[in-house]
């Protein structure tokens, strides 16, 4: 249930990540900051989506058009989806074609935990990493109970229900899931939007994931491992067809957005001489039909291999080196053919303490058919003033490729766009107690050469088919702000805060960056006592501008209340939304009102 007080000062240092330094490693050791989102916090959440979970454990902003099942991209640190990358089990998903991960196709019964990276990326992980990395990691035989299941129903006639199933058996481990959601939802615009794509029909959704992970492990220091996953969204939303003979707007069409998602890896790792070794290959698609009358179809690949190696240098530290190879493929009814690029890529990551000194270092060159060569570094380091109380700052440099959009959509992309590039600074201080911690981080982000739609037809090439604009590195923008933590735990009583300033604007026109709040804020007040919890969670996503408008702020109260009936199984309730708060994600856009949910969850005993 809740975390002891002695837990909670020692927990986070001692607590594993991979996401920092691409190999498992302490927490304290890092200059990075990282978030650990486990399996105890997602089993609590009152969150309805993986976007969710990521907006309240880990202040992050969201892109969201509608609620659960709409679009949803998340912003780290005022950077934008196409600025953030996606790992699920350390393979990047996401669509080539936009150049970025859709979180709403990701369900959250499929993740055992979260690690978000906030800050730069790309000497770790490569292109798109400038705000920040999240990475997901699914549930594996060795760590699932023999049979779990969950079934839940809310308002809007939302449904979920999931399975699952784990055995470890002398040198096998094997697991499988499935789950489905869905909601009938409200509809995606508001009346009156300003394209006229309003339709007052309700724009449900339905999410299936089917997923299953096998594992050979002849010895302590062997294993080889095969996992895959699928998922299949079909989504409602609001627009319109412009048919003939009068080609005016109709919006009365069935307009959904129909997704499969696939990955699937095999990895293996084991030990030679000293070395921790490990390679992989991963193949993931993307399989989009969107529209009604008239729907686009795209389709995106990646086939990804890495081999990596690891050795501890004594009293130097750790030292990391890999080298990967990424081959991305779209084609689109959109495309005048199908396009694709290859990115091969050298890493080397050096991380070490010293008494009261720990240091990280890293870099990595990239090579791309598409935009040559790009370098990339990062360093960083933290100092343990006294016992419990760390300083900690950390520079890097990122950048973005180019979307297949950017560089190849008819009448829109231009193949000579130059890869946006940024620099990061952020300086941070942590304190902790038996009882009490809190943490504190000042970031600065400068991002040049922004890729974004120019209107002006003398800056786009010479064929007609620019006659409308192009895409051209266009801006520069600064990310900037103060990030807060902190947590009180004693008895059966914890309570968290969690606070961002943010300043984000675009640097040439002096304007604040569409849809970046400039405040972001949750409070949460958990009590667990035997086979009881309670929790209430307050969130606060300030004003921001969107398309011309200013969003109002908004202020939700968020209620779960839990049941351990027996050791098996638990009964929750929940009020989201409780206020019911008006939810304008996006400009014209709205979210869901007030919401009830039961949840009724099994989960055998032997984990």
């Amino acid at each position: 249930m809740a975390m002891t007080a002695t837990s909670l000062a020692t927990s986070a240092q001692s607590q594993v990540v991979i996401t920092g330094s691409r190999e498992p490693l302490a927490a304290d050791r890092l200059a990075a900051d990282v978030v650990v989102i486990d399996a105890q916090t997602l089993r609590s959440t009152t969150a309805d989506s993986l976007g969710d979970v990521l907006r309240r454990e880990a202040g992050v902003q969201l892109i969201r058009t509608g609620g659960p099942g709409q679009g949803t991209t998340a912003m780290i640190r005022g950077a934008n989806g196409g600025q953030t990358v996606v790992l699920v089990d350390g393979v990047r998903v996401g669509s080539a074609t936009l150049g970025l991960a859709a979180l709403e196709q990701i369900s959250l019964s499929s993740v055992d935990r979260i690690e978000v990276l906030r800050g730069p990326g790309s000497s770790l992980y490569g292109a798109d990493a400038v705000g920040g990395v999240v990475q997901i990691f699914t549930k594996r035989g060795d760590e699932l109970s023999p049979v779990s299941a969950t079934v839940a129903q809310g308002g809007y006639g939302s449904r979920t229900w999931s399975f699952s199933a784990g055995t470890k058996q002398s040198v096998w481990e094997a697991s499988a899931s499935v789950s489905k959601e869905s909601s009938r939802g409200v509809s995606v615009l508001r009346p009156g939007d300003r394209f006229g794509n309003y339709n007052p029909d309700t724009d449900g959704y339905s999410l299936q994931t089917v997923q299953a992970q096998w594992g050979f492990k002849p010895s302590a220091t062997q294993r080889l491992g095969l996992s895959v996953m699928r998922t299949s969204l079909n989504a409602q939303y609001d627009a319109s067809d412009y048919l003939p003979p009068d080609y005016m707007p109709n919006p009365s069409g069935d307009f959904r957005n129909r997704v499969v998602t696939e990955v699937a890896a095999l990895d293996w790792k084991g030990q030679w001489s000293g070395w921790r070794l490990s390679a992989r290959a991963a193949h993931s698609a993307d399989d989009a039909v969107q529209g009604a009358a008239s729907p686009d179809r795209y389709r995106t690949s990646r086939d990804q291999a890495s081999v990596q190696a690891a050795t501890d240098l004594a009293s130097l530290g750790q030292a990391v080196l890999a080298i990967e190879q990424l081959d991305e493929h779209a084609q689109s009814s959109g495309y005048y053919r199908p396009v694709s690029r290859r990115n091969s890529a050298a890493v080397g990551a050096w991380t070490g303490n010293s008494g009261p000194w720990s240091w990280q270092v890293d870099a990595r060159h990239d090579q791309s058919n598409d935009f040559g060569g790009v370098n990339t570094a990062r360093w960083g380091g933290s100092w343990a003033v006294q016992p419990g109380l760390k300083v900690r700052f950390l520079w890097g440099t990122t950048f973005r490729a180019p979307s297949f959009n950017d560089l190849v959509y008819p009448g829109y992309g231009v193949p000579t766009l130059r890869p946006e590039r940024g620099q990061s600074f952020e300086l941070g201080t942590q304190w902790r107690a038996a009882s009490l911690y809190t943490e504190a981080t000042v970031f600065q982000n400068r991002v040049k050469d922004l890729i974004g739609y120019e209107g002006d037809r003398t800056w786009c090439p010479s064929d007609p088919a620019y006659d409308y604009g192009c895409a051209r590195n266009i801006n520069r923008a600064q990310l900037q702000g103060l990030s807060w933590t902190a947590g009180w735990a004693t008895g059966p009583w914890d309570l968290k805060a969690h606070w961002e300033f943010l300043d984000a604007k675009d640097v040439l026109r002096g304007t604040r960056l569409s849809r970046r709040a400039a405040q972001q804020g949750q409070l949460r007040m958990q009590w667990s006592r035997q086979e009881w919890l309670w929790s209430a969670t307050l969130l606060h996503l300030g004003a921001r501008p969107d398309a011309g408008v200013t969003l109002a702020a908004e202020t939700t109260l968020n209620l779960l209340g839990q049941w351990q009936l027996l050791p098996q199984w638990s009964l929750q309730a929940k009020l989201l939304n409780a206020t019911d708060q008006k939810i304008v994600p996006a400009r014209d856009y709205q979210g869901l009102g007030r919401q009830a949910w039961i949840v009724l969850r099994y989960e055998a005993q032997g984990r």
